[in-house]
């Protein structure tokens, strides 16, 4: 194998394993197959390229096309032309493809499904790095720099991993890096001719152990380099922890500060949530209680507003406690039971924060986990997350009478202060709308029911998923004024109009109680995700009101007597949080076959749904074999021009200095004039001398004096080594060759030139050597077989 093939295979190799550290991100992980796959071709295209050889630009290009054009039989081959060239529909598909892969990479947490869009992502990204990787290492022979484009795809990957062992990766990576440079400095030793190992060598050591020593001598550098990487950053405290110390020293995933938790916000997704496709199973959940139109699962209390957002505040966080304190503000003589929760989480579901019914008494749950006494909140410590995770939840059902709210005393100064405060950004339509809209009311407990009935029934509102969620200090304006929107907008608007009334407010992430299972159980997927205000009342604590239209359950104690409502009644709980079993066939239980192989909820409005889609199309392996066949039938036309592009290169090569290296590139350059001037319409004539020929191509092909000069030169140097004594080496003839060939060109009209380029008459030469062979090889044949069916002498019987 060849220094620059094997430099070739080096740079193939460092691109996937700096792609490992992106396993972690996507499960399934058979998109690193097709990655490599891909790669492999890229790479082997290169390598034909460099041997032909085209020009540096040329090979890349070479590269490209071929690689753009497997991405699309992958995955636009129903947008481009004959299927596998790509025109300007598969640009455009692509385009919308990686936007649904990057809304993806959004939507869920790590590791995330393999759709289209993340896998295309993925698999392109990875070749891509491979096609700069290979162009800076093998190409233009610089593998130092080839560490950025790996680096970068190394950092992308780091940047959003949250797993303890990205150290792993990082070595992955650093090691075929490693690789790469060493591959390419014994290439260029290799090009000086012998190591030269200095002095003389000690007693018993061998030659072969001296050459090696400056590949030795790299590696330790190289070993000690990675070391020093790894273990620097671990005593400089201005790094925090360094790489080894991947989940950083806070809670959570950032780097924190060991004390408190970050003020995350995790609705930044929850639109996308309920506008999935596809309702993934979040998790599902065993319970004791006969009622559970009331269990919300909440995440996270949002208690801060600055004007721009909701979000979780600052605070400190301390060991979970074996069973909470009574929740604040719950007074003893409001009605309570306690109930227990056994909860399971999808593989998939990386959740930070712990999903479990309000308020927690104790929770049961291996793991490295931290408690929130202000929110009651549970949030995983150095990268701890939900996926996969089985915990218990003790927890009350509070059950407090409209009169008990009504009759609630003023909160604490400190609370009420805290969160009523409201920033002076926020436009004065959202009090004004709140004293409009309670008008009237006796108390606190009246001014709250009048805004939830407002939201979900009087005031008009529509809920669609579909409106964007919203920043800026005029988001909560524009959606009073528009009055569309989704459970964000109704939590967020409900809760600053409640605080502009003087009424302690904050907003509640989570999930409703989902959907109740035949045996028992109660499943929670996706488009559960919901958003709620909370409200806080003296003797009964932090209160769930309900503003969001057709979406949960409205408590039963913000219930009206009002003659005509039509708030929805509570022992009628929404479809997602049902407590008896439906009557109606369940959605796995209507599915056909084929919509339960493709995972797709029944009565998806998913485009694969609505065009029918099936799982019948061939695998991606198969589609890219026959997409090599393919480019191989497209080659086919090309292959004249290739094999005369690879004789030339050959013929006007380098050579060695002895009389027969001398002899035989002289006879190579005057090979190429011949056929050169054949390709162009000048036949040879075998009967002529060199000088003869010389002077009939000058004369057909109406060189001009530069170019004609150059013949007759190369003419003289093959008769020089034909009859003289000693063959003297000419110098520059592959010049003379490159202007005689410019001369004709420069002379023959444009179909002439074209041909020359694309279909040259000397590749005839190809099918006269392909003859002889095959007489040759049948001669062989014969005569072996003829050798062994011959009964020789002396052995007649």
């Amino acid at each position: 194998m060849s220094g620059r093939a094997r430099l070739a295979l080096c740079a193939a190799a460092a691109t996937l394993l700096a792609g490992c550290a992106l396993l972690p991100l996507v499960d399934p992980a058979s998109w690193y197959l097709q990655a490599a796959f891909l790669l492999a071709v890229q790479t082997g295209v290169g390598a034909a390229a460099r041997r032909v050889p085209l020009a540096r630009s040329l090979t890349i290009a070479v590269q490209a096309l071929v690689t753009l054009m497997l991405l699309t039989l992958s995955f636009a081959r129903e947008q481009a032309i004959a299927g596998l060239l790509p025109g300007p529909e598969v640009f455009r598909y692509f385009g919308d493809l990686l936007q649904t892969g990057s809304d993806d990479v959004g939507r869920y947490s790590i590791p995330a499904p393999l759709s289209d869009g993340i896998r295309l992502m993925m698999v392109g990204g990875v070749v891509v790095i491979g096609l700069a990787v290979d162009a800076l290492a093998v190409t233009f022979r610089s593998a130092a720099p080839a560490g950025l484009p790996l680096l970068a795809l190394y950092s992308v990957a780091a940047g959003l991993s949250d797993g303890a062992a990205g150290w792993i990766w990082f070595l992955l990576a650093a090691a075929g890096y490693l690789v790469l440079l060493l591959a390419e400095g014994r290439d260029r030793l290799s090009q000086w001719g012998r190591v030269f190992g200095g002095g003389a060598r000690a007693p018993g050591v061998a030659p072969s152990e001296s050459a090696l020593a400056p590949i030795r001598t790299g590696r330790r550098i190289g070993a000690v380099a990675l070391g020093i990487s790894l273990v620097v950053p671990l005593a400089l405290p201005a790094l925090d922890g360094g790489l080894l110390d991947a989940a950083g020293t806070g809670v959570g995933t950032g780097s924190g500060g060991g004390g408190t938790i970050s003020a995350v916000n995790p609705l930044v997704s929850l639109r996308d949530s309920l506008n999935v496709d596809e309702d993934r199973e979040v998790m599902s959940y065993r319970t004791n209680s006969e009622e559970t139109q009331d269990l919300y699962l909440r995440i996270v209390s949002l208690d801060e507003f600055d004007g721009t957002a909701w979000k979780p505040a600052k605070r400190h966080v301390e060991d979970v406690p074996g069973s909470f304190p009574t929740p604040p503000g719950l007074g003893d003589d409001v009605l309570r039971t306690e109930v227990q929760t056994r909860i399971s989480a999808a593989d998939w579901y990386a959740q930070d924060w712990l999903p479990m019914p309000y308020p927690a008494s104790q929770v049961g749950i291996d793991g490295k986990w931290r408690y929130e006494p202000v929110g009651r909140t549970l949030v995983g410590d150095h990268g701890q997350t939900t996926r996969g995770l089985e915990y218990t939840v003790k927890s009350l059902i509070v059950q407090p009478t409209a009169e008990q709210l009504a009759d609630a005393p003023e909160p604490p100064e400190v609370l009420k202060r805290q969160f009523t405060r409201v920033p002076g950004s926020l436009p004065p339509v959202v009090a004004q709308t709140a004293r409009d809209v309670t008008e009237g009311s006796a108390n606190d407990y009246e001014r709250a029911v009048k805004l939830q009935d407002w939201f979900a029934l009087s005031g008009g509102f529509t809920y669609d998923t579909e409106v964007q969620v919203g920043s800026g200090s005029q988001a909560i304006a524009r959606f009073l004024r528009d009055k569309e929107g989704f459970c964000v907008h109704f939590s967020f608007a409900m809760a600053s109009m409640a605080r502009t009334l003087g009424i302690p407010a904050r907003v509640a992430v989570g999930f409703t109680p989902g959907s109740p299972q035949a045996d028992g159980t109660s499943t929670v997927g996706l488009r559960d995700a919901h958003a709620w205000p909370e409200l806080y009342f003296e003797g009964v604590g932090w209160t769930r009101f309900e503003p969001t239209p057709s979406r949960g359950t409205v408590p039963e104690y913000t219930r009206t007597d009002t003659p005509g409502t039509t708030v929805p009644n509570p022992d009628v709980p929404s479809r997602s949080s049902s407590t008896a079993p439906s009557a109606e066939p369940s959605d796995s239980e209507s599915c056909t076959a084929a919509e339960k192989k493709l995972e797709q909820p029944c009565g998806s409005e998913s485009p694969q749904a609505a065009f029918g889609a099936t799982n019948d199309d061939p695998p991606w392996f198969l589609l890219l074999v026959l997409a090599l066949a393919g480019l191989a039938v497209l080659a086919v036309p090309l292959l004249p021009m290739l094999w005369r592009t690879r004789a030339r290169s050959v013929r006007l090569g380098a050579h060695g200095r002895t009389e027969a290296d001398t002899a035989a590139a002289t006879l190579a350059a005057w090979q190429e004039v011949s056929d050169t001037a054949w390709d162009f319409g000048i036949a040879p004539d075998e009967s002529q001398t060199p000088r003869k020929a010389a002077a009939r191509i000058v004369r057909v092909g109406h060189l001009d004096p530069e170019a004609a000069a150059s013949v007759h030169r190369v003419a003289d140097a093959v008769e020089q080594v034909l009859y003289a004594p000693r063959p003297r080496p000419t110098a520059g003839l592959g010049d003379d060759v490159r202007r005689m060939t410019a001369g004709l060109r420069a002379t023959a009209d444009r179909g002439t030139r074209l041909r020359a380029l694309l279909a040259p008459r000397s590749t005839v030469r190809v099918a006269w050597a392909v003859s002889d062979g095959w007489i040759a090889l049948r001669s062989r044949a014969a005569a072996r077989w003829a050798a062994v069916v011959r009964r020789p002498s002396g052995q007649n019987s």
